[in-house]
């Protein structure tokens, strides 16, 4: 069972924020509080927290996860951001946004080594993650909670707390509850090609 932490969703806690960073120090796995939802979070090189995901999620070890950065320069670090994908991202972040990109040379040995041509990057906007992700001074990999249909507290404007612990802590090494969170998902822009492309239309609103 792992730990659940009440943090201030604001003005998070310097000493629960440190806890939360040992965890990903010692390959571990997070839940923490976004502008989409809660979800999964872990360290790029944190192999056996990945294969976890994979587990419970049901998905298949090339399925893309999501790279959470703090700032737009981390993404061009990542990726090749061009006139038109920077035009595109640039006003939505942070926000509740998924960008594909193509990859940059820069890319984090695990993505080479699996010959990755795009990547999933996102800026989310909540407090307790951006702060997490400066803290930790690193992309963070991540994905959306996939709650039962027998969730009966999620309401359509907010995600429940209680009920993603519920859910979820037997299965992860702590949870930073920031209490009830904007539900999910990210709206998702493929930005790889010659024009945008809208793959999912998420809770962040889009005018291509």
């Amino acid at each position: 069972m792992g730990e659940r932490i009440e943090i201030h969703p604001k003005n998070p806690q310097a000493r629960l924020l440190q806890r939360a960073l040992e965890v990903l120090e010692r390959g571990g796995l997070l839940v923490a509080p976004s502008d989409a939802g809660y979800l999964f979070a872990w360290a790029i090189d944190a192999v056996r927290a990945e294969e976890r995901v994979q587990k419970l999620r049901g998905l298949d070890s090339k399925h893309p996860f999501t790279l959470l950065c703090p700032r737009l320069s981390e993404v061009s670090r990542l990726a090749r951001l061009d006139d038109m994908a920077f035009h595109v991202v640039k006003p939505r972040v942070p926000g509740p946004y998924t960008f594909i990109l193509p990859v940059s040379s820069e890319l984090p040995r695990r993505f080479k080594q699996a010959k990755r041509k795009v990547i999933g990057c996102r800026i989310p906007d909540h407090p307790v993650l951006q702060t997490l992700l400066e803290a930790w001074g690193a992309p963070l990999l991540s994905t959306s909670l996939e709650l039962s249909e027998q969730a009966s507290d999620v309401t359509p404007d907010r995600q429940d707390a209680f009920e993603v612990a519920d859910q979820t802590l037997q299965h992860v090494d702590l949870m930073l509850d920031s209490g009830d969170c904007p539900p999910g998902p990210t709206s998702v822009i493929d930005l790889s090609g010659d024009a945008p492309v809208l793959v999912r239309q998420g809770v962040g609103s889009m005018d291509l």
